[in-house]
């Protein structure tokens, strides 16, 4: 059973150049002790601006270096962002921060708004309502889940029961995304929407003819650039290349290079002590080198620890009991060989046959036993 994560929001890209971007709103005749916050990430860091509303009017203005999504969130009591919960009446509008003017008018709250003045914000707002329904869709089923009891989260039944109808939502929201990349390829939001499509690490033929499609304006672009440089780079890691040689040194400082395991089935593994869904994981991989072990079978495993990270790392080897061969050069996500292998979101992982061919990737939880069980059935 696939662990159930169901994702609703675009990633907070961030793309093209300098941004000098003005917000005008209108929400109502709302004043004190009401307030608007406009969150945001700036060169790393989480930056939450906020405003008064007079007579319902607020305005914020300023920089950024590329164009930035971004959350206008209004706080009805002026209790505070941070004080603001699930039991408080929150308001919220997603909206980028680009150049330009970005009007929102509305008569009664955020969420209800209408967004004119910037082309970028318009389309985001045309393509917020084409999802709306398949993300209220998504919402219900989450809660569904959260709501249900404890024993029943242990059904398989039930979990295989909604990751069905969740799989379902995901095709359709995934024919409304291609949709409006076909009818709108001169679109920034297009370009958005393609990055929900692709992932993290964009990668194959469909995602390359579909990048394709956009216009020059965006093909182009640095940011466009960047993603094709992606899709180039994963052609190299795909089944059926041979996998990239690297050497690290593991935890004595001895160095180990990838092509040392040649002649053997090698899960190359990247992981770090810090990632929550990797320490999920392991207990499957602990299971998957326990039961194939002595059928030529092993495991490299890829620690995106940091510096400072070294006593984690080892400490998380130990209680996870992952007895197998670990390296690092504990640089966090510019680990040389995270890098070579285009690894954006951990965990990640490469099959690699005994000739170094890889030959499958993203094995997790029962895709990853019974794949390995096929194969040395077949060996």
């Amino acid at each position: 059973m696939k662990k159930l994560i169901f994702t609703l929001l675009l990633s907070p890209l961030l793309l093209h150049a300098q941004q000098n971007f003005k917000i005008q709103g209108k929400v109502g005749n709302i004043g004190s002790p009401a307030k608007i916050f406009l969150t945001y990430s700036k060169e790393g860091a989480q930056v939450a601006d906020s405003a008064l509303l007079r007579d319902g009017a607020f305005s914020f203005s300023g920089t950024t270096d590329l164009i930035t999504y971004a959350t206008l969130v209004l706080d009805y009591k002026g209790v505070g962002i941070s004080n603001l919960n699930r039991k408080t009446k929150i308001d919220v509008l997603p909206i980028y921060l680009v150049e330009g003017t970005t009007i929102i008018k509305s008569a009664d709250s955020l969420s209800n708004a209408v967004t004119t003045g910037t082309k970028t914000n318009e389309d985001g707002q045309r393509y917020s309502k084409l999802l709306k329904g398949i993300n209220e869709k998504i919402v219900a089923l989450n809660h569904e889940y959260e709501t249900a009891p404890p024993e029943k989260k242990t059904s398989q039944d039930f979990l295989q029961g909604l990751q069905s109808r969740y799989d379902v939502f995901q095709q359709e929201r995934s024919e409304i995304n291609r949709k409006f990349i076909k009818e709108n390829p001169d679109s920034f939001i297009s370009f958005m929407a393609l990055y929900t499509i692709a992932g993290q690490s964009p990668e194959g033929p469909e995602v390359e003819a579909i990048f394709n499609s956009l216009s020059s304006s965006i093909r182009e672009s640095r940011e466009a650039a960047a993603f094709k440089k992606a899709l180039d780079n994963s052609k190299r890691t795909s089944v059926g290349a041979i996998a990239m040689d690297f050497t690290q040194a593991d935890p004595t400082g001895k160095l180990v290079k990838l092509s040392n395991f040649r002649g053997k089935y090698v899960l190359l593994d990247f992981w770090a002590s810090w990632c929550g869904p990797c320490r999920q994981e392991n207990p499957n991989v602990v299971k998957a080198f326990n039961s194939y072990k002595d059928r030529n079978f092993t495991i490299l495993s890829v620690s995106l620890d940091r510096e400072n990270g070294k006593e984690a790392w080892l400490k998380a080897i130990d209680n996870d009991k992952l007895t197998w061969t670990h390296v690092s050069d504990l640089k966090f996500w510019n680990n040389e060989a995270a890098v070579k292998y285009g690894i954006r979101s951990i965990p990640q992982n490469f099959l690699i046959d005994p000739n170094g061919k890889i030959i499958a990737k993203n094995l997790r939880g029962e895709e990853l036993q019974s794949y390995l069980s096929d194969l040395f059935k077949s060996n």
